[in-house]
């Protein structure tokens, strides 16, 4: 399960040849968290040739039948992923899937907990997961638009679409020992517009683990600043 990535910088975006004219005017975030704002490629609704656009939307997909914010909020929270073998049938995934608002997100790396070392604190150390030539990529995700009944906002959200990885050499080091190993599905440039434009049938063929060369990872802890020490009293610094 994904639940923290970097997204790609304006200038990585361009260069990634996506498919789309404009980037979005607003800013985003250097990481990417539950509820926080990050560029995503959709397919045009005015061309089905191929063109895209680039928005910023809210990671976490917000189901249209959502009853108000705070029920918004509540479920976006199980929604960052969505299990490729499940999407098609789960509630919050289903209308989308079957309607093709498929996505790419595009992200420089993405983290993932490793309990390998834990011992003896019991506790897990964030791991970078990137690909292994640097460059940046794009990952298969399913978006949705829903309207807030009470503000008139509308909300573009999303979710990483995931695969088993329980046999990759580097993925299966993630996550809690037991529990299933799951992976982000990365689209080979050559397949931005198939992706896009797939049908349901087309978009599962697509929804593969990554080949085991392609990824390596690093431990990456998350630094937490120290508290500012208080001054010392000046008849202090002279003892």
């Amino acid at each position: 399960m994904c639940t923290n990535y970097t997204p790609s910088a304006r200038d990585q975006l361009v260069a990634m040849r996506l498919g789309f004219d404009h980037l979005p005017p607003g800013d985003w975030p250097p990481e990417v968290f539950p509820g926080y704002e990050a560029p995503l490629v959709l397919a045009n609704d005015a061309d089905a040739a191929g063109a895209a656009r680039c928005v910023l939307a809210r990671f976490g997909l917000t189901p249209r039948w959502s009853r108000d914010a705070q029920h918004a909020r509540e479920i976006s929270r199980h929604t960052l992923n969505a299990r490729s073998e499940t999407v098609a049938e789960k509630p919050s995934f289903r209308g989308p899937w079957r309607e093709r608002h498929y996505a790419l997100a595009p992200m420089q790396n993405f983290y993932e907990p490793c309990w390998e070392a834990s011992a003896p604190s019991g506790k897990s150390m964030r791991w970078r997961l990137a690909q292994a030539n640097g460059e940046a990529f794009a990952a298969a995700a399913l978006w949705e638009r829903w309207t807030d009944g009470g503000s008139g906002e509308i909300v573009t959200s999303f979710s990483l679409l995931t695969v088993n990885a329980d046999a990759h050499p580097l993925l299966r080091r993630m996550h809690r020992p037991g529990d299933e190993k799951r992976s982000l599905v990365i689209i080979a440039p050559a397949d931005y517009p198939a992706w896009l434009h797939a049908t349901p049938e087309q978009a599962q063929a697509l929804l593969r683990c990554p080949p085991a060369e392609l990824l390596v990872g690093e431990p990456a802890p998350i630094v937490r600043k120290a508290a500012p020490r208080p001054l010392a009293k000046t008849q202090d610094l002279w003892r």
